[in-house]
Order: structure tokens, then C-alpha cells, then sequence
């Protein structure tokens, strides 16, 4: 390949991944800097001086700080459980404990709904139901910060797994030589180390719970205990495009919040960060002999309150004909499900249009991430670093606010063809494009490190064209890598909430919304019976990911090691 064709494949790339991710915020901090400029009569000034947005500001700030403690604790022990001792099926254990953060948050808490309260179907079937007429306890602070950090738990495990798998066993081998005990071991060397991952997996769960608007909105709303994301879903649903500016002043405050965690999280792990001499062996796992049967027993004790208990209360609330009976042999019913699959249109529709925008969004991705990755690895340079970073951009920001920067981009019809994407499909499709790019990118970035260039210098003297080994060579050897990138995609793409929310329009409703309005209608059971089949299709799409891990470049797909 000629140096000025890798120039212009490069411009090429760099200019539809700015398209995608640089586009939507640059339009945003547009706006955002209008209503500055105005002053004191300014949307921004309008924003600050309301009382709400600071109440908003402070729930934020406790839920989040609250629901990642939670989340360091679950995740924390998980990983340190599954990584240095000797309990046994590690593997299920990992999936099992991934298994929260892959199901879709407003299924998490609609689920949890069902677990508690007085009308809850397991609850009066098992004679534990409170008397009708008391307060759903979730619907609190509180509860929106414990289902957040049992949402975000698997975050905090990834992240201090991958720190604990590569602890040097040989460290530890000559502590204990030198006659430290294993809680010495575990205080002066294991921890010190591992803090990096750790202060990393907290970061990243502070960050996510900042941004997520599944679980607040199902349980904040109808106790009016608002957090910023929920405010600004409130803004736009109550008063419409009027209150664009206001909304895009609250979105780069929730922007800025996003970034300083980010910039917070670096910090920290500059700070505790150690350098280590060489890879070392693994580490030698802690025999815990009698006491490993005690500790599988408290994980699964853990898995039973945070999975199986709020799954079962799910499916049970999806089995009986309305909310507050209780579920036995004479009120045991499918007709929920009758009711999803033959009488609710828009079941089937929400179904299609998921179905369609996130396969076609992974199916996109995937092709786009192969010659991004190759671009990336063999050709570095400062455009492809420029280009790096502005993948990142659109997945670091909360979902609300990229889905603020796409009305802002797209609210009047496109110039020259004059098509207007506002209350499409596909102004939700762009902001899939842009949101998920990232995650099937890094797959294939695995493969391609693992990839020896020299194959490719072999074919290049052998007078193969970079198209040629692009097709020839490297794709059959990263197909594994861009199908579970892809998959992935669609995996988090299906039930997406976040984003779609304050997109989607009468006739592109997503699964995400269809779960979301049926909880605010009131009509819980049918809400309970989609999301059953959601958690079904979000677990043999795990299964069959996990299938195709041997094939996979380490950390590829995040529940197996």
C-alpha cells in the first residue's frame, strides 16, 4: 500500500468516527456555550438558579457514592473469592455474578419491584407480604443506590480480577519464605497491588451509576426523588424541544461530572500504581481446606439475594393474573404471555425495532472495526491516536446526554437532502453507531495485538495488496474476535434504555421503552412477562458467547478468564 493511500484511509476512518463520536458532543457544548454567552438570561444561568437541579445534583452524588460502595463490597469479595482461593466451578461463579450487569437495569428493578412490597406475587404465596397498603421500601434513595451497585458489582469484579490475575506468585512465595504470615501476604503485597484495579473498577461504577437511568427512573419517579439523568427525561417528556437548551445545560453538567470522574480515576491510579519486573508466575491460590465449603456456600448465598431471588419474583409476578395475588396451583396463568405474543402489537413492534437496530448496529460495527483496528495497529501515528480517543468519547458520556446531542444534531433535517432522522429509527441507529462503536472495537484490538506482523510483511513481499491481506489473511483470522464484538453490541444494544428514552417516537418504541411504559401504566404483569423473556434471550446470548471463548483472545468476553 502506497503511503498516500494509507493517508487517505486513514482520513477516511478518522472522518466517519468523528461523524460518530465527536459530531453529537461538539453540537452539544455548541448549544451548551450559547445559552453561556446569554449571561444571567441565559438557559445555563435558568438551570443553575433552580432549586431542583441542585437537589438532583446532591441525589446523584449520594446514590452514586452509596451504590458504589455497595458495588466494591459484592464485587470486591467476588473477585478476590473466585481469583485466590480454591473454590471450585470458578467459571460458573463468574457467570453467574456477570449475569446482573448484562440484564438491562429497568429489568433489574422492575424485578426487584416484584420481590418486595405488599404486592408482590413470591411474597404472598410464601405468607411474607407486608399488609397492603405500606410503602414500597425501594422506592427510596436507598434502594435506587442498592440496585445500583448490584448492577454495577460486576464492574468493580472486572476490573480487580484483571489486577489479581497478574499478581506474581513469586513475590508471594518468598514473603511466606521469609516467614510472613498469609495476612501479611494479603495486607503488604496482594492488596498494595491490586489497588490500581480496584480504585479502577470503583471509578468506573461511580461513572455508570452516575449515567444510569433505567433504575432511578423505575424507582425515583414515582416517589419524585429525581437525579440528573431523571431530570432531564423529565424536562423533555413535560415541556418538548422548548427546554432543548436548559436540557443541554444539564447534560454537560452531567458531562463534566462523567469526565472529572474519569480524570479522578487516573489520579488514583497513578497514585497506587506499582512497577513490576517481568510477569512472574500466577499466584498460588489460597487453600482454604475445610473452610472452602463455607465459602461457597456465602457466594451462593449472595447469588440467591441479588439474582435468584429477584428473578424468581419476576417470573412469579409474570404467572398470576394481576398484581397482590399470590401465586399457586388455581391462579397459576400464561395469559400474559398470550397477551405479549398474539394480542400486543406493539410487543412485536418494540421487538422488531430492537432486533433491527442493534443488529444492524453490530453488523455495522463489525465492519467498520476490522479496518479500524488493522489502521490503528499498523499504521500509529498521531491520527490514529487522535482517532482512539474519539472512539472513547461517546461511551464514557451518560447515556441521556449523548441522546440530548443527537436531538440537538438532528432536530432539523439533514442539509442539502433535507431528511429529517428526529422521531426515527434512525436518529436511535446513529446513536447506536456512536455509543457501542467501542465495544466491538476492543475484541478485534485483542486479536490484532496477538496477530505477528510478520505474516503480514510475508504476504506483502509475496505482492499482496492491503485489500487483499485485509480479506485473505487477517479476517479469517479475526473473525472470531469481530463476531463477539458483535455480539456483544447486540447484547447491549437489545434492551438499551438509556439512550432510546428520550429518542424513540410513537411507532419506534424499543424493548427497553415498551418494559419502561408498561411499569408506568401500571401494568406490571405484562411488563414482568417481557422482561422473563428478555433475561431468557440475554442468558443463551451469554451461553453462546461462552462457547465461543475458546476460540477468543484473553479478556474478549468479561465473564471468563
Amino acid at each position: 500500500m502506497t503511503w498516500w493511500r494509507a493517508e487517505w484511509l486513514a482520513y477516511a476512518l478518522l472522518g466517519l468516527v468523528a461523524l460518530l463520536g465527536l459530531l453529537p458532543s461538539v453540537r452539544l457544548v455548541w448549544e451548551a456555550a450559547a445559552g453561556m454567552a446569554a449571561g444571567s438570561e441565559g438557559a445555563l444561568a435558568r438551570v443553575l438558579s433552580e432549586p431542583g437541579t441542585w437537589r438532583a445534583l446532591f441525589n446523584s452524588f449520594y446514590t452514586g457514592v452509596l451504590g458504589t460502595v455497595i458495588a466494591v463490597i459484592l464485587g470486591a469479595g467476588f473477585a478476590w473469592m473466585v481469583v485466590l482461593t480454591d473454590v471450585k466451578r470458578k467459571s460458573w461463579w463468574v457467570f453467574l455474578f456477570m449475569l446482573p450487569m448484562m440484564i438491562p437495569p429497568q429489568v433489574t428493578a422492575l424485578a426487584w419491584l416484584q420481590l418486595f412490597g405488599p404486592s408482590s406475587a413470591l411474597l404472598q404465596t410464601l405468607g411474607l407480604a407486608p399488609a397492603m397498603g405500606r410503602p414500597q421500601p425501594l422506592y427510596s434513595a436507598d434502594g435506587i443506590a442498592l440496585l445500583l451497585g448490584v448492577q454495577h458489582a460486576p464492574l468493580v469484579f472486572l476490573a480487580l480480577r484483571a489486577s489479581l490475575l497478574t499478581l506474581p506468585g513469586d513475590l508471594c512465595e518468598a514473603a511466606r519464605l521469609a516467614g510472613a504470615s498469609q495476612a501479611q501476604v494479603l495486607r503488604g503485597i496482594i492488596l498494595p497491588l491490586a489497588r490500581p484495579g480496584l480504585v479502577a473498577g470503583a471509578a468506573m461504577a461511580f461513572v455508570s451509576a452516575l449515567g444510569n437511568f433505567g433504575i432511578p427512573a423505575m424507582l425515583g419517579i414515582p416517589a419524585g426523588y429525581y437525579v440528573l439523568p431523571t431530570l432531564i427525561y423529565q424536562k423533555m417528556a413535560s415541556f418538548g424541544p422548548s427546554m432543548l437548551q436548559q436540557v443541554a445545560a444539564l447534560s454537560m453538567l452531567v458531562g463534566v461530572l462523567a469526565v472529572a470522574g474519569v480524570w479522578l480515576q487516573g489520579r488514583l491510579q497513578a497514585r497506587a500504581s506499582y512497577r513490576l519486573i517481568g510477569a512472574g508466575r500466577r499466584m498460588a491460590v489460597i487453600v482454604l481446606g475445610r473452610k472452602r465449603h463455607l465459602a461457597e456456600a456465602g457466594m451462593a448465598l449472595v447469588l440467591a439475594l441479588i439474582l435468584v431471588a429477584p428473578l424468581g419474583a419476576l417470573l412469579a409476578a409474570s404467572l398470576v393474573p394481576a398484581m397482590g395475588v399470590p401465586l399457586n396451583w388455581d391462579t397459576v396463568t400464561g395469559s400474559a404471555y398470550v397477551e405479549m405474543l398474539t394480542r400486543q402489537g406493539t410487543t412485536w413492534r418494540a421487538a422488531w425495532n430492537s432486533s433491527l437496530l442493534a443488529g444492524g448496529a453490530a453488523l455495522a460495527l463489525m465492519a467498520l472495526s476490522l479496518p479500524l483496528a488493522w489502521l490503528m495497529a499498523r499504521q500509529p501515528g498521531r491520527w490514529t491516536r487522535l482517532l482512539e480517543a474519539i472512539v472513547e468519547i461517546p461511551y464514557a458520556l451518560p447515556g441521556t446526554v449523548l441522546a440530548v446531542a443527537c436531538i440537538l444534531l438532528f432536530a432539523r433535517p439533514l442539509p442539502w437532502i433535507e431528511v429529517s432522522l428526529y422521531g426515527t429509527l434512525g436518529i436511535i441507529f446513529f446513536a447506536y453507531l456512536a455509543r457501542f462503536l467501542t465495544v466491538a472495537l476492543k475484541p478485534v484490538q485483542a486479536g490484532m495485538r496477538q496477530l505477528d506482523p510478520a505474516l503480514e510483511e510475508a504476504a506483502r513481499l509475496a505482492g499482496a495488496g492491503p485489500l487483499r491481506r485485509l480479506w485473505d489473511m487477517l479476517l479469517p483470522l479475526l473473525a472470531p474476535s469481530a463476531f463477539a464484538g458483535a455480539l456483544l453490541v447486540f447484547l447491549t444494544a437489545v434492551n438499551e434504555l438509556t439512550v432510546s428514552a428520550l429518542l424513540w417516537s410513537a411507532g419506534t418504541e424499543t424493548l427497553g421503552v415498551l418494559i419502561f411504559n408498561f411499569s408506568e401504566s401500571g401494568d406490571n404483569v405484562l411488563a414482568s412477562a417481557v422482561s422473563v423473556a428478555i433475561v431468557a434471550g440475554v442468558a443463551l446470548l451469554m451461553a453462546a458467547l461462552s462457547l465461543l471463548g475458546g476460540r477468543l483472545p484473553p479478556g474478549v468476553i468479561p465473564w471468563r478468564n
